[in-house]
């Protein structure tokens, strides 16, 4: 008896396959590309409106040309559905964004206003404002009775046709202003005319006395900062200025440095991913040495070495008020971490410092924790992971957070104190902190006898939130007894999957038997972590 094999039906598609086209289609829709520059870009709600008429009538078509072949095999459908899907998709995207009030609301309702005076549209982002926009969005800026003191753009498009219809009403409002933000508000568009747009706006806002200026996010480099020239010389009263994952080039920072006259009256200063190096830090250092009110700075992930590191912590020195520091992510290594500790005492204010990822190694930490413990009483958050940190420099770690009753959260991840350093922090923990709430030692080489006195000091901290040990060498009687130890509060404990029972063989004499005795446990159990009255 023969069998012949069965014929395979490619039409009709699955519900399953429908919905899927559908979800593409709108993600098509919506995402900005050269044809929604053109055109106009659809909300996410009138994509997905459109999409499924989209399919719904091209699965019409090519479900009526298959009944008429109803002895093929459905493939000659499958391909006028998908020809079909794209010809109706071309046609909406030619026709652009046309649902209103009444509809998906248009360019007004996605105003978001405070106390009537901060006037904010970054709620629909990517949104492409054209030159009808604009004349909506400027003629609500103008109307009588308005005492807007913000403006926020933020996560939007502007062409140079938007920016033109801006410019008089930015210009006839600069004097109310005291807040602007401009990040990411060129999204998508060609370098010559977002240049000609920042130059626009600039122009506009030039005299405006701000408190605030965030630019961050618009990719802007030396030419950026240089179309910002007029809105930049004229500031003297700025508080707070972000400049984050910007393309902050040398050349960008050194023109930052020279454009803006004073910074006096500076407070915030944010830099985050640029790619600044050492000739920008030093330019920014001399920034921060004439900003004697400073009490944030974010400096982090800018590929700044040893040089522009030191020019940084000196600099440094003289912000007092100093409250929040953030250097993460960057090549500075011991010289930098010795100068930062030099610094570090002017510091009483500091309740937030992150230093992670700075190559301090025992030495450099060992400086930092030392100047921290006898400053910064107030210190509630202190991060250290990655810095190549041994057991080595656990005794002045642990002098320094015993010292810092207030810590909310500690971040000594990804370094390599074994057990015997985490023992040490362990003991520095027993007493107090009872407002800690996260503890992260990942990554550290730890073993069984590091992690049960780990969890044995913190188990009953009443506010702990996350313990994390995961992504070390702990074995599974270890772990058995962590998780007893946590069986009231399993939601505390963080997750273990990354620990690797068999770990690596310690080259310490003393840690041969790795930890999973307790001898290195008893010896460490006379330590005494002096703690401040």
């Amino acid at each position: 008896m023969e069998f012949g094999v069965l014929p395979v039906k490619l039409w009709p598609p699955s519900q399953n396959t429908r919905l899927m086209l559908v979800e593409r289609m709108t993600m098509n829709l919506v995402t900005p590309s050269i044809w929604s520059r053109k055109y106009g870009l659809l909300s996410h709600k009138e994509a997905e409106e459109d999409a499924k008429k989209i399919e719904a009538d091209a699965f019409a078509a090519a479900n009526q040309h298959f009944e008429k072949e109803t002895d093929g095999d459905g493939s000659s459908a499958v391909q006028l559905y998908a020809k079909e899907s794209s010809r109706l998709m071309i046609e909406v995207i030619k026709r652009g964004p046309t649902m209103k009030l009444g509809g998906e609301p248009d360019i007004l309702d996605k105003i978001k206003e405070s106390d009537g005076t901060v006037f904010d549209i970054s709620n629909d982002p990517r949104k492409i404002i054209d030159a009808s926009d604009a004349e909506k969005l400027f003629e609500r800026l103008t109307e009588p009775g308005n005492k807007y003191r913000k403006i926020c753009f933020s996560n939007t498009s502007f062409g140079r046709d938007a920016a033109h219809i801006a410019e008089p009403t930015l210009s006839s409002l600069k004097d109310k202003l005291t807040e602007v933000d401009l990040s990411d508000f060129i999204a998508g568009r060609e370098e010559e005319e977002a240049l000609e747009v920042m130059t626009i706006f600039s122009s506009a806002l030039k005299g405006a006395k701000l408190r605030y200026l965030n630019l961050s996010n618009n990719a802007l480099g030396e030419k950026g900062i240089r179309a910002f020239e007029a809105l930049l010389r004229s500031q003297c009263d700025l508080e707070e200025l972000y400049l984050m994952n910007d393309g902050i080039s040398a050349e960008a920072a050194v023109a930052v440095h020279e454009l803006i006259p004073s910074t006096e009256k500076l407070r915030v200063l944010h830099f985050y991913n640029n790619m600044t190096g050492d000739e920008g830090a030093i330019a920014i250092s001399r920034m921060v040495k004439s900003s004697p009110h400073l009490e944030d700075f974010r400096c982090s992930s800018t590929r700044i070495g040893s040089e522009g590191g030191i020019a940084l912590a000196e600099a440094l020195g003289t912000c007092a008020h100093l409250k929040k520091l953030d250097l993460v992510d960057n090549m500075f290594g011991v010289e930098s971490g010795l100068a930062l500790s030099k610094a570090l005492f002017a510091f009483s204010n500091l309740s937030e410092i992150y230093l992670s990822y700075l190559n301090f190694e025992d030495e450099g930490s060992t400086a930092i924790a030392n100047a921290l413990k006898e400053s910064a009483p107030s210190l509630e958050v202190l991060e250290m992971a990655g810095n190549e940190i041994t057991a080595k420099a656990a005794p002045a770690l642990a002098a320094c957070i015993a010292s810092k009753q207030l810590l909310v959260k500690l971040n000594l991840a990804d370094n390599e104190l074994k057990d015997e350093g985490a023992i040490i922090i362990s003991k520095a923990l027993e007493v107090g902190h009872a407002r800690l709430h996260e503890i992260d030692m990942s990554t550290n080489l730890i073993r069984r006898a590091g992690a049960r006195c780990l969890a044995q000091a913190v188990v009953s901290k009443p506010r702990l939130k996350l313990l994390n040990i995961n992504g070390n060498y702990i074995s599974d009687e270890g772990i058995d007894e962590v998780k007893d130890l946590f069986k009231y509060f399993p939601n505390v404990l963080g997750p273990l999957d990354d620990n690797d029972p068999e770990g690596e063989d310690y080259d310490d004499e003393d840690d041969k038997q790795g930890g999973d005795n307790d001898e290195l446990e008893f010896k460490l159990k006379g330590l005494e972590i002096k703690q401040e009255e």
